[in-house]
């Protein structure tokens, strides 16, 4: 793994030092480099201190169960060169420590995965993933919670770079609901070129939710260095915007931020790469009752530009009032890709599961209207490529999947929190889907400002919000909304969701927290909206 360190991704300096041996310039520069090559020897990072004491180098740990297989990655610090690369795993047994494995770490993102087979899931098991020099970080292997007729996660997204601090409201609330799964739709790491110290951020702020229970982290755009992602199958962007489709950055910089957010996911269902040799993740977790398919939305999706015409200030955004909404739903363009379209068909049909979630990046539908401030002149978008609402062929297949399951979906991305329900054929036939807000949401808003402000038909008169009921989305895909979390709190609409499923009812609850809310206190409130129980069923 040591041999690694000749592809990590930056310039380095040629000088020699007392860590070990003269560090090499990478075939590629500009990103990651505050944490390879000769890491030591650069100014100190903004975004986390990479010099910890020797003891403390095994900074977090994240692990999922699945099918009796439990996969746990380790992330470290940066390593000097003559430390070892070597961690091992090791379970309480009986008041002793068992090792289970032992592991090598990448130099490239500095983690390394765990896979220990037919692992009971009956009871809580303490582990500890220790480092040669000393270092240990504990926490707990959950059971499966088989018994309980309520599963509950935790939905988070968008952990903005613009605040650098820690998370002690998300902490406390989180960890005082007890969920019983933890689930981070995307932008973990919102630095674009410095993964891995932003990684390692985001597990300073969150390992004490995560730590004592299973969690999927799934990297959006943010995540791999873009401001949007269009994975178009791997293929190589031509532009950092990376409108065209595909991905910007060496495909050894994808994979690493995979590995490290990923390696712990159940086994991918179609381990197939793509093109790049970049590797896929869409899969299924059970959780008790619930099977959750996580479902990878970007990766095969097809970028507008240089596909459709140019109708606004980019080519992902349409401002131009004459445009044809069926003209931009070209044949061959792709929301999943056909692999993933088979995987939600056939998990979908699955036996052995009370109840059903998708979990992905982003939403379904096109479900706001003004980006970036709340100017409704400069800031009103009527369509947005970057949503999950286009190509509508392709979201309307998804959909249908996610109906025939029986499944609700829980995404993130878009900064503002929605819960709506798709329709199909006509209004309310469709899934429910709950977008979860922002953790951190200052710099770039997004609102559900319908134009003219104008209630939906069919709303409800008992909904405290003015601007829900049945409405199209500037694709012409119809939904309806139940509730939304525009910015305009203290919080700005940052918080998180909380998902209570009823498995012995077949019934969802739909909660949101503003960020600064305390929830362990009585009567504490939760967005204007929330919470709101709905019927599941296929």
């Amino acid at each position: 793994m040591r041999s690694l360190l000749l592809l990590a991704l930056a310039t380095a300096p040629t000088l020699a030092d007392d860590h070990g041996k003269p560090p090499v310039r990478a075939p590629f520069e500009g990103v990651d480099t505050l944490c390879v090559n000769d890491w030591w020897n650069r100014k100190p990072s903004e975004i986390v201190d990479l010099r910890v004491p020797r003891d403390e180098v095994v900074a977090f740990a994240l692990y999922t169960v699945a099918d009796n297989t439990l996969k746990l990655t380790a992330q470290l610090y940066p390593l000097y060169p003559k430390e070892s690369r070597t961690v091992v795993l090791e379970v309480e047994r009986d008041g002793e420590w068992v090792k289970v494995g032992e592991q090598s770490v990448n130099d490239l993102g500095w983690c390394t995965t765990f896979r220990v087979s037919h692992w009971g899931t009956k009871r809580d098991v303490a582990y500890r993933v220790s480092h040669l020099d000393g270092s240990a970080y504990e926490g707990t292997i959950r059971r499966d919670p088989a018994d309980k007729p309520e599963i509950v996660v935790a939905s988070l997204s968008c952990n903005s770079n613009k605040d650098r601090g820690m998370r002690p409201n998300y902490v406390r609330n989180i960890n005082h609901q007890d969920p019983d799964l933890v689930f981070f739709a995307g932008d973990q790491s919102y630095d674009h070129k410095q993964h891995t110290a932003a990684w390692l951020k985001f597990g300073l702020q969150f390992r004490e939710v995560f730590r004592h229970r299973p969690c999927v982290t799934i990297p959006d755009d943010h995540d791999i260095g873009q401001g949007n992602l269009w994975g178009e199958r791997g293929k190589k962007a031509t532009t950092h915007a990376g409108d065209d489709g595909g991905y910007f950055y060496h495909p050894e910089y994808v994979r690493m931020v995979e590995r490290a957010q990923c390696g712990h996911l159940p086994d991918p269902y179609d381990p197939t790469p793509i093109e790049q040799g970049i590797g896929v993740y869409y899969t299924s977790l059970k959780i008790g009752g619930v099977d959750f398919a996580i479902l990878e939305d970007r990766k095969f999706k097809s970028g507008p530009n240089g596909k459709i015409p140019k109708m606004g200030p980019r080519p992902d955004h349409i401002n131009d009032p004459a445009y044809d909404r069926a003209a931009i739903d070209l044949p061959g363009l792709k929301l999943l890709g056909d692999r993933q379209l088979a995987f939600l068909e056939e998990w979908g049909q699955q036996p052995g599961a009370k109840m059903r979630c998708v979990l992905s990046q982003t939403g379904f539908a096109g479900a706001c209207h003004l980006h970036g401030g709340g100017d409704d002149v400069k800031n009103r978008l009527l369509a947005d490529l970057d949503s999950n609402g286009w190509p509508q062929t392709g979201r309307l297949k998804a959909v249908r999947l996610i109906k025939a399951a029986g499944a609700v979906h829980l995404a993130g991305d878009q900064h503002i929190s929605t819960l709506l329900q798709h329709g199909i054929d006509g209004y309310r036939d469709g899934p429910w889907a709950f977008l979860s807000p922002a953790i951190h949401n200052s710099y770039y808003s997004r609102w559900w400002r319908p134009l003219g402000e104008v209630a939906g038909a069919n709303r409800s008169p008992d909904n405290p919000l003015p601007w829900t009921g049945d409405y199209e989305d500037g694709f012409g895909n119809k939904l309806t909304m139940h509730a939304y979390a525009n910015p305009d709190s203290p919080s700005h609409g940052s918080g998180y969701g909380l998902v209570r499923f009823h498995t012995d009812r077949n019934e969802v609850t739909f909660e949101c927290w503003p960020r600064e809310t305390d929830a362990t206190q009585p009567g504490a409130k939760q967005f204007t909206g929330w919470p709101k129980t709905v019927k599941i069923s296929r």
